[in-house]
């Protein structure tokens, strides 16, 4: 039995940043023949020339506005600190029926700068793949980023339920699992799930870099497997991760004074030599790395699957 032909979702998209997720979501939706034309714009010179080097969309344009032309899916692939600033720039290139996405890890704050500038006869949905590397720029990329991760779809109120389904069909066909969330819901969830593991991480990399009597060639030579996969997440864009904190800054900062509740409670443990107050606790953290196993979001292999040198 022949596999069946994949159809075409969207016959132009327009990626708006050309960075690891539009670039992985052009090479996903290459794989899965789900567009028509790609066509891709990015700020920098430097950027749109490697882009058109590697062939990573169809048409690389000098504008945002050429690359939105006729577009029927235009996706907002750039910091959210500037969702507003462009959304306002290509609002009069955008046809009539056109549908603006965004892939921002904050919604609540996306939502109310881009809303405004919507013409009328356009819709916007908001999506978030929970999917990403350290890495960045046009060569980050790859088909299988989005691979059975998630990717949650935050449409505003009154959304047109049928280009809903149409986005979340887009999705699936490049990989992911989608699930919908209410923007307020989303940003809280992914403050306790990404931004403030960032945060830490950033700050325990800082402190590691301040403490001088463990000196910067010990801290490289000897790091165990926890300080490693702190580096990694603290490697990421500083750019999108400034502008995450700025914009979603309320959930961030209930969370990291849930936190720091926390992480004294465990300070007081320590210094007391409760032993079973510890004991239960990391048990009880240990169950939730075994659910995302489980759940198929990570690998129980040991050290994470690294590849070894010579392996």
């Amino acid at each position: 039995m022949s596999e069946p032909v994949p159809e075409v979702i969207y016959n132009r998209v327009a990626l708006i940043g050309l960075g690891l997720i539009a670039g992985s979501m052009s090479l996903a939706m290459r794989r899965a023949s789900v567009a028509g034309e790609i066509t891709g714009y990015a700020r920098s010179q430097a950027t749109r020339d490697t882009a058109r080097e590697i062939g990573l969309v169809d048409r690389v344009c000098d504008t945002a506005t050429e690359a939105v032309q006729n577009a029927d899916l235009v996706v907002l692939a750039v910091p959210v600190g500037v969702m507003g600033q462009v959304m306002a720039e290509i609002a009069p290139a955008l046809k009539s029926g056109a549908v603006v996405t965004d892939v921002g890890s904050v919604k609540k704050s996306v939502l109310e700068a881009v809303m405004p500038h919507i013409p009328e006869g356009v819709h916007f949905i908001g999506t978030h793949p929970m999917a990403g590397t350290e890495h960045s720029g046009p060569r980050s990329g790859f088909a299988e980023l989005f691979d059975n991760r998630w990717c949650l779809i935050v449409p505003p109120e009154g959304a047109d339920e049928g280009e809903v389904r149409k986005l979340e069909t887009f999705w699936a066909a490049l990989g992911a699992n989608t699930e919908r969330m209410d923007p307020e819901h989303h940003d809280t969830v992914c403050a306790v799930v990404s931004h403030v593991p960032h945060l830490i991480a950033y700050t325990m990399v800082g402190v590691a870099d301040d403490l001088r009597r463990v000196t910067d060639q010990e801290v490289i030579k000897f790091s165990a497997a926890g300080f490693r996969d702190f580096t990694r997440i603290a490697a990421s864009d500083p750019t999108m991760w400034r502008d995450v904190f700025l914009t979603n800054k309320e959930a961030a900062l209930e969370i990291l004074g849930r936190f720091t509740e926390e992480l004294f409670a465990l300070q007081r443990a320590i210094r007391t030599g409760d032993g079973d107050t510890l004991h239960d606790y990391f048990t009880r953290t240990r169950a939730i790395r075994r659910g995302i196993i489980e759940a198929g979001q990570d690998t129980d292999a040991p050290d994470f699957g690294r590849v070894k040198k010579g392996g």
